[in-house]
């Protein structure tokens, strides 16, 4: 699969080297220069002075048919790293990751996000593990993940949060002196996909989160879509039906309000499944049971989210859907009517769109978040452009030319 080379003179170099090692792993100067559409000679130029900044490492060889083998070339780990945090609203989850998406450690606080000194707070937790011993890869910035919209500054709004137009890139960044990139969530996890999961080796693909919300994250031609204000993929919030119900975000008839916890127990309750204040557990363990109508509650769940997303699918085209989110846990019982309903209402049933589960945790939100620190340097893929031409600086990456 080709890889679009960004257009500026950074992208033509180093960037566009470290963005391809970064989503495909080890390649050789030859298969670099031949996704690139580069010259060898200026390849060989490229990875010479990677390899003596020591951002790439040599990795191996591969034969080669009448020649000498093939070296192969990929990211070092240790040439940097970031912290990743998923913020929820009763705790916090922190991670640190290496440039290959390695976490090397992990924590989880409680944290009440809806109180007002929310980012006071936030920041006396991240202090301590920002101090790390100087022998540590050098720390390049800190990613925010949250539920809501973030727009290109940084600033926030959250419903879930309790949350209204709260700066919180600008307040960390003063704060801890430090480039910090707040994004939604629901990116964060695209663009985790996009450099170390399923979406490694794919140009286009959509990641759906079902859970609490409904979440969707586009990514276009390797990069994640954040949209003019940052609210892109907001699947949940897709009018499914007339004056239905109530959602959070103040409309109705959202898809959310219906396939979220919150409104898949409402219709469990309305059929008499469950009573008020049961929880999804209690929903999972009738489905578990094989109990008809918790299946057919599912099933009908399963056959609205298809019918949406085929929506989606045909406007944008991807070649795969990853699942995810607490809420995967109900695949098994949605997929039964999600399947027939995608399938029905795409535009070319037949185009071979893809749906892969992938399996939920905090961490690997969190991870997410650290993903699009990690970004930066591989091709810009980030929200704001000023943080992220601060990361590429603590890489020592500014003005890094065509050399």
């Amino acid at each position: 699969m080709s890889t679009t080379v960004p257009t500026s003179p950074r992208g033509l170099s180093r960037t566009a080297v470290l963005a391809l090692l970064g989503r495909s792993g080890p390649l050789s100067r030859v298969e670099i220069a031949r996704r690139l559409d580069l010259s060898q000679a200026t390849v060989t130029q490229i990875t010479k002075r990677l390899l003596l900044e020591g951002l790439i490492a040599e990795a191996g060889s591969v034969p080669s048919v009448g020649g000498r083998p093939a070296i192969r070339l990929a990211v070092v780990a240790d040439a940097g790293r970031a912290v990743g945090i998923k913020v929820a609203p009763d705790h916090v989850t922190l991670v640190h990751v290496t440039l290959d998406g390695t976490v090397s450690g992990a924590l989880t606080h409680p944290f009440d996000a809806v109180d007002d000194d929310a980012a006071d707070r936030l920041i006396a937790l991240l202090g301590p593990e920002l101090t790390q011993p100087a022998e540590k890869p050098r720390l390049l910035g800190v990613g925010v993940g949250v539920p809501g919209r973030v727009d290109p500054a940084g600033i926030v709004d959250s419903p879930t949060l309790g949350w209204h137009a709260v700066p919180l890139g600008r307040t960390l960044s003063r704060a801890l002196g430090l480039p910090v990139l707040v994004d939604n969530d629901v990116n964060t996890v695209g663009a985790a996909q996009l450099l170390y999961g399923h979406g490694r080796g794919r140009d286009d693909f959509l990641v759906l989160t079902l859970g609490h919300g409904v979440g969707l994250a586009v990514v276009e031609r390797g990069a994640v879509r954040r949209g003019t204000t940052g609210a892109a993929g907001e699947i949940g919030h897709v009018p499914v039906t007339d004056n239905g119900r109530l959602c959070q975000c103040g409309n109705r008839g959202c898809l959310e309000a219906y396939l979220g916890f919150a409104g898949l127990l409402r219709t469990a309750v309305e059929h008499d499944l469950l009573e008020p204040g049961d929880r999804p557990e209690s929903l999972m363990a009738l489905a578990e049971a094989g109990e008809s109508a918790a299946l057919e509650l599912l099933r009908g769940a399963g056959r609205l989210l298809g019918r949406t997303l085929a929506g989606v699918a045909n406007v944008l085209d991807p070649g795969a859907v990853v699942v995810t989110g607490e809420g995967a846990a109900f695949w098994p019982y949605l997929r039964d009517g999600f399947e027939p309903a995608l399938r029905g209402h795409l535009f070319r049933p037949t185009n071979g769109l893809t749906v892969i589960t992938d399996d939920w945790n905090d961490q690997a939100w969190a991870r997410g978040a650290a993903a699009v620190v990690l970004s930066a340097p591989f091709g810009g893929d980030a929200p704001g452009e000023g943080p992220a031409e601060a990361v590429r600086a603590r890489m020592g990456m500014v003005g890094g030319g065509a050399s």
